[in-house]
């Protein structure tokens, strides 16, 4: 998804530890310099993750809609994770919204026994991890509806409008 923000749809997935972008954007006529972290997900880099959370002002915790499983871990990993490191802003980040019309995937699914997430099980998890949003996105697509500029005013302004903070550093050791 970042790399589909920043450039375009990789051609091929290569596995990575941390990858971090660089964007600079223009938001409400003011130009950002954006710096964006995506974190490997195994259980290998759990004590690594952290790491890179420091100042974060905003965080995309995400899901595929053609994965119960994804929606299920929001609940119990990624969101206790942040909340634990660095309690700061969330939005809720739907992926792969394209696979919802593609037939293929569907008949799939139904043939394994499961199901995409509904538009109302991703409210309800965003209600109950306190993001400030549920955004649809497709990175096949380039559709990311105003995900990133939202982050952005987030960010800078908060969901009320007022100036805040990042996550704070972690403390270098005496």
């Amino acid at each position: 998804m970042l790399l589909s923000y920043t450039y375009e749809f990789p051609k091929e997935y290569v596995p990575t530890v941390f990858d971090n972008y660089s964007a600079n954007v223009l938001v409400d006529d003011v130009t950002i310099s954006l710096s964006l972290w995506d974190t490997a997900g195994p259980e290998d880099y759990d004590r690594l993750r952290p790491l890179s959370y420091p100042q974060t002002d905003v965080f995309f915790i995400c899901f595929s809609w053609i994965s119960q499983t994804s929606i299920a871990n929001v609940k119990t990993k990624w969101y206790p994770e942040v909340e634990h490191h660095c309690p700061t802003h969330k939005m809720l980040v739907g992926t792969k919204v394209d696979l919802l019309q593609d037939t293929n995937i569907l008949k799939h699914l139904t043939d394994l026994g499961l199901s995409p997430i509904t538009k109302g099980q991703a409210e309800m998890v965003c209600m109950e991890i306190g993001a400030v949003g549920l955004y649809e996105t497709s990175a096949l697509k380039g559709v990311f509806n105003n995900l990133f500029d939202d982050a952005i005013r987030i960010g800078l302004y908060g969901e009320k409008g007022r100036l805040l903070g990042s996550c704070p550093q972690i403390p270098e050791k005496p």
